[in-house]
Parts: structure tokens; C-alpha cells; sequence
């Protein structure tokens, strides 16, 4: 995923890649253990999940009370595609999901964090009303810094599988962001503080399957959320299982 401008002299890439190269490869401190290997190994059978979707009983999907305005933001990695069962299904309750606008989600960078911001400025202006943020994994710690800028525009932030607590080290992915991100996990270019709860009500959905973010950084403590809400699915099931969009529908509608 990591692209250079033909402009750049080949010398000038190859010590950036050796940069990159040398952020994956730094050594693992005390506390940055991730999930065990089998739930790592569990995450791979993320494309049956669909499958098991077709073959499971749904549950009705009950018109909300109050329809919101839901922005969702993808994990590290990730393109929105990767959401859109998710926001077909908030839809069918008619809420009105928009997309963060960034494509794939590369890192918590100081140009996409404010582009985001852009966009959140501008569809709150639009639509009159605060807007819920869902963020999967990087996209909920983005959503949390987000919503601690604008309270007054956020009305809402669901976090699915985010690492906001604790050692930003504390999963299975941290090596591969440093290397595509082209900084530390814990050294965004953006001012930030994580674990710091937004002045917006904060929920957190969590799992102990979960094979990338380790349960503790996803649940967080008392006073990081407001609320932590255990699921049973794995780090890519937030966003494909029926469980999971039971919960966040039951969050936009817990007002």
C-alpha cells in the first residue's frame, strides 16, 4: 500500500522503505502483547462470515424512534466497502449513514484526521444535528479525538474493536502501521490522547475474540467510556455480523 511520486529519486525511497523498515522491526516492550495466536488465527475466516449471515435466522429490523445521522469510520487498512453491510442495515432503520471520505484508512495522519474533520464540519452544517460517530478499530480512536474537537457537532461516539486504552502496542497490528503509517502507533502526527473519554457519551463494544486488539485496550476503564458493551464476535465480525449491528442499532436508539 505504500506509494511514491516518481519525482523522488530512487536513493530517497529506498531510505524511506528503510525507515519504515526499521519502525516494524522495533522491539516489543512490556505490556504490548496482543491476542493469542489462535484468535489471530481465527481473524482469517473473516470471508465466511457472510456466508454464516445467509444460513443464520435474521432478527426484523425495527424502525427507529429517532432516525440519526451516522458517520462510519474504517479500521486501519480498511475501505468503507468493508462497512457497507453495516450501513445498508442502519439504513433499513432509517437512519442516513455517510462515509468518512478518505478511502482506505493508512493511519492516523495530520491530513487525514483534518480532512475528516472537514467533513464532519461540513455534513453537520448540512443535516442541522449532531452526527453519530462509528468508528471500527483506528477509525474509533479517530472518532474519539474527533468528538473531543467538536462536542457541540457529535452527538454520539460507538467504538468497535478500538485501542484507545492502555499500551497503544497491545495488539496484532501495530508492527504493520508503523511500517505502512510511517510513524509509531503511539506517536500520531496529530495532538492526541486516547484514552482521554470525549465530553460526548462514549461506548465501547468489545470482545474477548478478538484476535487483533487485546479485550483490555477495547473495553477500556471506568471513566476512559461510559459504557462497555462485550460482544462475542472477532475483530472483523464488528462490522459483519448480525450481533454486532444489533448492538450499535440498540445505541442509536438508547437515547
Amino acid at each position: 500500500m505504500l506509494s511514491f511520486s516518481p519525482q523522488i529519486p530512487f536513493a530517497a525511497r529506498r531510505e524511506e522503505l528503510a525507515r519504515r523498515w526499521s519502525l516494524a522491526s522495533e522491539p516489543c516492550d512490556d505490556g504490548s502483547c496482543g491476542p493469542p495466536l489462535r484468535l489471530l488465527l481465527a481473524e482469517f475466516g473473516w470471508p465466511l462470515l457472510p456466508v454464516e449471515r445467509m444460513f443464520s435466522k435474521s432478527a426484523e429490523i425495527e424502525t427507529a424512534a429517532i432516525p440519526k445521522t451516522v458517520m462510519l469510520l474504517p479500521g486501519f487498512g480498511a475501505h468503507p466497502v468493508r462497512m457497507r453491510w453495516m450501513a445498508r442495515e442502519l439504513e433499513k432503520a432509517g437512519h442516513t449513514v455517510k462515509r468518512w471520505g478518505q478511502g482506505y484508512n493508512l493511519g492516523a495522519t495530520e491530513d487525514r484526521f483534518r480532512k475528516v474533520e472537514e467533513r464532519l464540519i461540513a455534513l453537520a452544517d448540512r443535516v442541522e444535528e449532531p452526527i453519530v460517530l462509528v468508528g471500527w478499530s483506528l477509525g474509533g480512536v479517530m472518532a474519539r479525538e474527533l468528538a473531543k474537537a467538536h462536542p457541540n457537532i457529535v452527538g454520539k461516539v460507538v467504538t468497535l474493536g478500538s485501542p484507545f486504552s492502555g499500551n497503544p502496542r497491545a495488539n496484532n497490528g501495530w508492527r504493520a502501521y508503523q511500517a505502512i503509517a510511517g510513524h509509531r502507533v503511539d506517536e500520531p502526527e496529530f495532538e492526541a490522547n486516547p484514552s482521554e473519554k470525549p465530553p460526548v457519551e462514549t461506548v465501547a463494544l468489545w470482545s474477548p475474540r478478538d484476535g487483533i486488539v487485546h479485550p483490555r485496550s477495547a473495553c477500556g476503564r471506568p471513566g476512559e467510556r461510559d459504557r462497555a458493551v462485550a460482544l462475542r464476535c472477532t475483530h472483523m465480525g464488528f462490522v459483519l455480523t448480525r450481533e454486532a449491528v444489533t448492538a450499535v442499532l440498540s445505541e442509536l436508539d438508547a437515547d
